[in-house]
């Protein structure tokens, strides 16, 4: 996982992109891992528990220690996250303490009719990290959505492969996804340091 040619932007809130950032075997596995099927009702929220239900939840792909000897690559990008030195990095760069977190990966395929409404991610979301994969030469303009503290749509970050960004949770980092033209399948995974327990603990690899 190479974060090198990364760059920050300060407006609509502080976050980082970077490309060229992943091997082809860890992008052929987000590409086409097979995900979860079944009818999703699509609500403006991941899991679609806008109404309570979260039956999309139940649907959703994330690497644990269950499943991931199907996932080789991906668990080499989590185990490098556990890392010491690139906690510390991502740490001083985000200026939160990441010391005592756990890693979360997610592989998305988001489909026709998916969108996101403008949100803030939980604070238990300490960082959230988004790499694209486009197998289906999908249209750039599929990025994350920013907006400004008005819900004005003031920047896409372009979906283009290998490619992504990071950010902290904070008051104002309200992102989303218009609902756009999807034609095949908006690859991705989502990356996450977070407060609460999952199989990846950053402190058991120096």
């Amino acid at each position: 996982m190479n974060l090198s040619n990364i760059h920050h932007s300060e407006y609509p809130f502080s976050h980082w992109q970077f490309s060229e950032c992943l091997g082809e075997e860890a992008l052929n596995e987000i590409s086409y891992s097979n995900i979860p099927g079944g009818e999703r009702v699509y609500d403006g929220t991941r899991a679609a528990d806008d109404t309570g239900n979260g039956v999309d939840g139940k649907l959703r792909l994330f690497v644990t220690k269950e499943n991931h000897k199907n996932f080789p690559n991906l668990t080499k990008i989590i185990n490098t996250l556990q890392t010491k030195a690139l906690v510390e990095k991502i740490s001083k760069l985000i200026h939160k303490d990441l010391s005592k977190s756990f890693v979360r990966l997610e592989i998305i395929g988001d489909k026709k009719g998916f969108w996101l409404k403008p949100h803030k991610d939980i604070p238990e979301k300490l960082m959230t990290m988004m790499i694209w994969a486009n197998p289906y030469n999908e249209l750039s303009d599929l990025g994350t959505d920013l907006y400004d503290k008005n819900f004005k749509l003031v920047k896409t970050i372009k979906y283009i492969h290998n490619s992504g960004y990071l950010f902290s949770s904070g008051q104002d980092t309200w992102h989303g996804l218009e609902l756009k033209e999807i034609k095949k399948e908006r690859r991705c995974i989502q990356v996450n340091y977070v407060s609460f327990k999952t199989d990846w603990p950053v402190e058991n690899i120096d």
